[in-house]
C-alpha cells in the first residue's frame, strides 16, 4: 500500500498533484493508494474515478482527511 500526506506540501504552497499521480502511476495492480489531505480532496475524485478508483473517507482525529483509493473490483481489507 502506497501511503502520501499531502499536509506538507500544502502548507508550504506546493502543489501536490503531480506527486499524487506519480504515486498512482507507481501502484500494482491491486495495490491500494492512501492519501492524506487537510481537507477532503473531491476533485481528485473524478480525476482517480476516471482511471477506475473508488474511494473511502475518513476525517483525521486531528483534522484533515485520510482517503484510500482502490481499483474497482479490489476486494477491501485483505492478507
Amino acid at each position: 500500500m502506497s501511503e502520501i500526506d499531502v499536509r506538507p506540501d500544502i502548507a508550504a504552497g506546493r502543489e501536490p498533484f503531480p506527486r499524487i499521480m506519480a504515486a498512482v502511476r507507481a501502484l500494482g495492480p491491486d495495490e491500494p493508494f492512501v492519501l492524506i489531505a487537510p481537507f477532503e480532496p473531491e476533485p481528485l475524485y473524478g480525476v482517480l474515478a476516471e482511471q477506475g478508483f473508488r474511494h473511502e473517507v475518513e476525517p483525521e482525529a486531528g483534522g484533515g482527511w485520510r482517503v484510500t483509493f482502490r481499483r474497482d473490483g479490489e476486494r477491501s481489507g485483505g492478507a
